[in-house]
């Protein structure tokens, strides 16, 4: 729970950055609303429920939610402006990752199916933690566990980014958000998901193709257990990109949830 929280108080982080680097913008007062919203639950398991629960979540259908705001992209005057965003990518000119979006739920559905993998995902609603950032909920289906989306506004023309994601049943303590990743990457935290395996990746701005892929293993039975490894990494010529932790479905293999954080490339 604790490592959670901090994993939290990271994303937070990336926010406090923005911050530094615009100095127009409104103080970010995200980190309450973060921290008590999204807090991780000692009780809670990863196995998959058989019957949905009585009171289910305000939702919206992806089908719904990525045609009803996105915009043409406009250009990048600053790219910097950008580089704590996760989604969508600032300098694509054609697919999924060249959209804007007027709506915080738009772009985090499009970084839930578009980025991270997931299939016809149910979206909850937006809350907001001040004038420009909130969090959106993304399950894999209504009784699912929730990966929380962190959206912020960026640039002129204030269209919504995604900064990243966490799922309180895999908490990363390594990489952190913002941290360099050059031929190695160490990757620590503890996770309880579906027979303990959590893939991971990392992918860098720009290139469909992911930078590294590979495996740890937390604990499978509703107890957290601890990763601890390090992966060489091949170099690229892009200088952002993000690591992802994600469990599958133990019924069809799809996406369940997912944490993703924010990382520097370093070659």
């Amino acid at each position: 729970v604790a490592a959670f929280a901090a994993l939290i108080i990271a994303i937070v982080a990336v926010v406090l950055v923005l911050d530094r680097r615009n100095t127009t913008e409104t103080a970010d007062t995200t980190t309450t609303a973060l921290a008590t919203t999204t807090a991780a639950d000692a009780s809670t398991t990863t196995a998959e429920p058989t019957t949905a629960p009585s009171t289910a979540p305000s939702t919206t259908s992806s089908t719904e939610s990525t045609t009803s705001t996105t915009t043409e992209p406009t250009s990048t005057t600053d790219p910097a402006a950008y580089d704590t965003a996760v989604w969508p990518w600032p300098n694509a000119a054609t697919g999924p990752a060249a959209q804007r979006f007027a709506d915080p739920v738009d772009a985090a559905v499009s970084f839930a199916v578009d980025f991270v993998g997931f299939t016809d995902p149910v979206a909850g609603e937006f809350r907001a933690g001040d004038s420009r950032s909130g969090e959106v909920e993304i399950r894999n289906r209504a009784d699912g566990p929730p990966t929380t989306v962190f959206v912020r506004q960026l640039g002129a023309d204030n269209t919504w980014w995604v900064l990243g994601s966490a799922t309180e049943n895999i908490v990363i303590e390594r990489p952190e958000a913002l941290e360099s990743i050059g031929n190695t990457m160490v990757v620590k935290g503890e996770a309880r998901t579906f027979e303990g395996h959590v893939q991971v990746t990392l992918r860098a701005d720009g290139l469909t193709d992911p930078v590294f892929e590979g495996n740890v293993t937390g604990r499978g039975d509703g107890v957290f257990g601890p990763f601890d490894e390090t992966f060489a990494i091949d170099p690229v010529a892009v200088d952002t990109g993000a690591a992802l932790f994600v469990s599958k479905s133990a019924k069809d293999g799809s996406i369940w949830e997912a944490s993703v954080i924010r990382v520097m490339l370093d070659n």
